[in-house]
């Protein structure tokens, strides 16, 4: 079988789906690769870095079995009955994942990849969300006018910067360790309360604030989505926590639905001069009522980060990441040089949402 490896298209996106150190493994797979010219240059990945490792360079590679991508390409760029592995954001644009069924599309949307043992590491939303976590907290440094760690020295002591993260998943706990290292002092807070241990394992305190929400982890490991009662309280224990922070970083976001609103305006208003917040669900509606996505805004002293696609701008790294996961998966995916179609395995079926014609997945078809 062919696997095509297409030069993303969409503004900012500088990662690519296969990296030439994975090659190997996709040809034991049974794949021979043909990567679309300058696929890889962005990234830090030279054509001659690709062929020097048996791959094959190609002007269009839309033409292969099987198109692995990091963005679900338009589909008018794939032929009928075309199998595609990729990020589709499928509860985000349940309509693209319809369009790829009337083409006949085979869609793998690899967001939606089951977190169980054996599919760890195909999760790329894992992967993605750990590397944009790390540099939330990078861009707060850089933007706050204080130091983040304690310093003595014979000109004075400079006490450590407070930062708090709001959300403890993937992102949030990397976050709070590079929060960490860095040498400030950090509070965080997650609805899930289970996952009181895993931040105070990183060294920082956790905040506890009685909603009243028993249970807040979907089957998924997914934070549940709060009632509308249950986020006005949330938002009024939580006002004193960010404004007494230098820094906050947000993260915070339900798939398919608009990223919970965490921090009103008025909260904003209260914090202090030089203030950071860095709103990591900037894209799917901000955690924060004043950030605007791609933009940097300046309000009442406090200056707000909505930064857009954060693993993309260490997409050499992350581009090693992503097609790893992708390497993981289609070495599943692929038996004896045919597509594994097997849908009582819940690793095939869980990113499964378009094939033969129709949308597969019962969330998307929510969504529609």
């Amino acid at each position: 079988m062919r696997l095509g490896i297409p030069k993303e298209t969409r503004s900012g996106e500088d990662r690519v789906a296969c990296v030439p150190a994975v090659l190997k493994k996709l040809q034991r797979a049974g794949l021979d690769v043909v990567v679309e010219r300058g696929a890889g240059e962005r990234s830090g990945y030279s054509d001659e870095a690709y062929t020097k490792h048996g791959a094959t360079i190609a002007e269009s590679v839309f033409d292969c079995d099987i198109i692995a991508a990091v963005n679900r390409p338009a589909a008018e760029s794939l032929p009928k009955g075309a199998t595609l592995v990729c990020m589709a954001d499928p509860l985000g644009d349940a309509q693209g994942v319809a369009e790829l069924a009337s083409k006949g599309v085979t869609c793998f949307a690899l967001e939606l990849m089951p977190r169980i043992s054996r599919a760890q590491a195909m999760d790329v939303l894992s992967s993605m969300a750990n590397v944009a976590g790390y540099k939330a907290v990078l861009l707060a440094a850089v933007q706050l006018p204080k130091l983040f760690p304690l310093m003595m020295t014979a000109a004075g002591t400079v006490r450590p910067a407070k930062v708090f993260v709001l959300g403890a998943g993937v992102a949030g706990l990397q976050a709070i360790a590079t929060a960490r290292r860095l040498g400030a002092i950090v509070e965080a807070y997650d609805i899930r309360a289970d996952t009181k241990e895993q931040v105070e394992s990183l060294g920082a305190k956790f905040v506890e604030f009685d909603l009243g929400t028993g249970d807040m982890q979907d089957e998924g490991g997914y934070a549940k989505e709060l009632t509308d009662e249950q986020k006005a309280r949330q938002a009024e224990l939580m006002a004193a926590q960010i404004q007494s922070a230098d820094a906050v970083i947000t993260t915070a976001q339900v798939p398919g639905r608009r990223a919970p609103l965490l921090i009103p305006a008025e909260v904003v208003a209260g914090m202090k001069s030089g203030s950071v917040i860095v709103d990591m669900a900037a894209e799917s509606g901000g955690n924060c009522a004043l950030s605007k996505a791609g933009e940097d805004v300046v309000a009442h002293g406090v200056t707000i980060l909505g930064p857009k696609n954060l693993p993309a701008s260490v997409a050499q790294s992350t581009s090693q990441l992503y097609a790893n996961n992708v390497t993981s998966f289609l070495g599943h995916a692929v038996q004896e040089g045919k597509l594994n179609m097997d849908l009582e395995d819940e690793v095939i079926r869980g990113p499964l949402v378009c094939h033969a014609g129709e949308v597969t997945n019962d969330r998307v078809k929510e969504s529609l």
